[in-house]
Parts: structure tokens; C-alpha cells; sequence
């Protein structure tokens, strides 16, 4: 893990927040925002694997709004957290790259109740990096008007995932 780059780019994604106007906060509460809240960097929540392809199957996915998704789980990755394995389905959802929304532990007490997310690049041998220290809250954690992916039962995780964003103290 890189704390230096991944101190950066929270740095960046903070200005955006407060400055672009795409941020999900709200034109009129961007002067008083301070800046989004995140975990200590946590080396052992990053992890190098090895995804098993698994033949595309479509899944449903609810959002936020009562809306429902369809995305394709092509992916499986297994992890070690808190000295517990965890498998995670990894989705293709029409960008490049695969797409990861989890709950954890953590959900609704020190992060977002309705999940977090990543999104993962595949590595030059075929390897994906998961490294929960950028795990974010979707765009409906900061602004109604968005609707986002509810994770799906089988990426709900029973430890906490202490990395990345949280909500505001």
C-alpha cells in the first residue's frame, strides 16, 4: 500500500467535494464543507489476488431510490479478514474495470448504511488489487438525489472493514 499516493488522492477527491460542480454536495453547503471523513490508512486491508472468472450471470440489484440494476457478476475474489475468509463477487457494470459494492460491520454505525463501493482495475498479470483504503460511500451517502447500488446479500461481510471512507464524526 502507498500511503503517500493514497493521502493524495483523498486530498483531490476532498477539493473536488468542495469545489466541482459534479460534487454530490449541494452548491449551497459547499462553503461550510470541511472535507469528507476517512479511516487511518491500514496496510491490512490491502490485497493483492488472483479473481476466479466465473461465466457472466446477471444479477439484480437494488438502489437506493426503489430503482433496480442489472449488472453482471463475472468474478469472484477470496480474501483473509480478521483472520476470517471472505469471498466477494466482483460485477461488470458497462465501464471498464469491475465493480465492487460490499457492507460490512461497519455499515450504518461507522460508515454508510447502505454500503460502500470500490472500483477495480485489473493488474498487467491478471491480479486485482483490493485495497479497502479507497473504498468510498456512494453519491446518495451525500445528496438525496441520487440513486446508487445497494449491495447485494452475497458481498455482505460479517467483520468490519475499518479503511477508506466514514461518516462524519
Amino acid at each position: 500500500m502507498d500511503t503517500i499516493a493514497l493521502l493524495a488522492f483523498r486530498t483531490s477527491k476532498d477539493a473536488f467535494f468542495a469545489t466541482d460542480d459534479h460534487s454530490p454536495i449541494p452548491a449551497s453547503d459547499r462553503d461550510a464543507f470541511e472535507g469528507l471523513s476517512y479511516f487511518a490508512p491500514d496496510p491490512d486491508l490491502a490485497f493483492s489476488v488472483m479473481p476466479l472468472s466465473v461465466p457472466p450471470e446477471p444479477v439484480t440489484i437494488a438502489t437506493t431510490t426503489g430503482d433496480e440494476r442489472t449488472y453482471q457478476r463475472v468474478a469472484t475474489i477470496d480474501i483473509v479478514v480478521a483472520d476470517r475468509p471472505v469471498t466477494l463477487s466482483l460485477y461488470d457494470s458497462g465501464h471498464p474495470g469491475w465493480f465492487l459494492p460490499f457492507r460490512d460491520t461497519t455499515s450504518g454505525h461507522e460508515t454508510y448504511g447502505a454500503g460502500r463501493y470500490l472500483d477495480l482495475q485489473p493488474n498487467d498479470d491478471g491480479s486485482v488489487t483490493i485495497d479497502f483504503n479507497y473504498a468510498y460511500q456512494p453519491f446518495c451517502a451525500y445528496n438525496d438525489r441520487y440513486s446508487c447500488a445497494l449491495p447485494p446479500i452475497e458481498n455482505w461481510l460479517d467483520v468490519p472493514i475499518r479503511a477508506g471512507e466514514r461518516q462524519p464524526a
